[in-house]
């Protein structure tokens, strides 16, 4: 279908089930919101929810018509910006790790692996498992379409290893705002006016092979367009990586508070007082 029919879908079907029908975690979202942007007025806060809530709609449809995007189109669409500087350091080094952020159709990076392909870089796209079994076949499917591979959480260590006695140069993309498990809540840091803790996996992995480390900025000038930003994280000790990737990813969203996944329940424990 063209585009003009997958938004219009996104704003007359999507966008009215999931907010005013089903209302999608509209709780939890209001709840984040407020916690997030104490100081906003509620009329502030109640624009971004609507403003998210129709992104989310993009999100659906973008995620399903990228699949069959052409490479020029979505080149059009995904713009990468100092990208030769990640593909640079990725051959020096012999890897490079990017760290992600569930804002605005985040699956449209996987786009990056394409474009170096020739050049020996594998782009590998970090993922977790989904319990339902149709949706995480789909979901690897259309990641896969848009080149690289993508290496479950559970394996990446090994597959690491490997990958780094092979001829290729990896790039691996990791989604480092997910929520950790209590147990491996390991950085605690203020994020958006709260005590919040961040997964550090990203940052033990660069250390451990030498690989240096990226933050994914992502704007959307207008819809359906999207640039990312690739940069560098210090890695001189004066500040940690993760540190870095939480103030970065802050910015991120106080710039364009819309683009972010609101509805993930990001703040579900509180820091433990011992």
């Amino acid at each position: 279908m063209p585009r003009k029919v997958h938004y219009f879908f996104s704003d007359w079907l999507i966008y009215p089930l999931i907010y005013y029908i089903a209302r999608y975690r509209r709780e939890l979202v209001d709840k984040n919101l407020q916690n997030a942007f104490p100081d906003w007025s509620q009329a502030e806060r109640n624009a971004v929810r609507k403003r998210f809530y129709h992104q989310f709609a993009d999100l659906i449809v973008e995620t399903i018509y990228g699949y069959r995007l052409s490479d020029s189109e979505m080149r059009s669409r995904m713009q990468f910006i100092d990208e030769d500087n990640v593909a640079k350091a990725c051959l020096e080094k012999g890897g490079a790790i990017t760290m992600l952020a569930h804002l605005g159709t985040w699956e449209w990076i996987a786009d990056f692996g394409r474009r170096y392909e020739s050049a020996g870089i594998r782009e590998c796209n970090v993922y977790r498992r989904l319990k339902n079994q149709y949706f995480n076949q789909l979901m690897l499917d259309i990641r896969a379409k848009r080149g690289g591979e993508c290496v479950e959480k559970d394996v990446l260590l090994r597959r690491m290893i490997k990958l780094s006695k092979s001829e290729f140069k990896p790039m691996y993309g990791m989604l480092a705002d997910q929520k950790p498990s209590p147990r491996n809540a390991h950085v605690w840091t203020t994020f958006l006016n709260q005590e919040t803790a961040f997964l550090n996996g990203s940052e033990v992995l660069s250390r451990k092979f030498g690989y240096p480390c990226f933050y994914c900025y992502i704007r959307s000038p207008k819809r359906g367009h999207y640039t990312a930003t690739l940069l560098p994280l210090k890695q001189d000790g004066s500040t940690s990586v993760t540190e870095q990737y939480a103030r970065m990813l802050e910015q991120n969203i106080l710039e364009q508070p819309h683009l972010w996944l609101w509805t993930h329940n990001r703040w579900k424990f509180k820091r433990p007082t011992d």
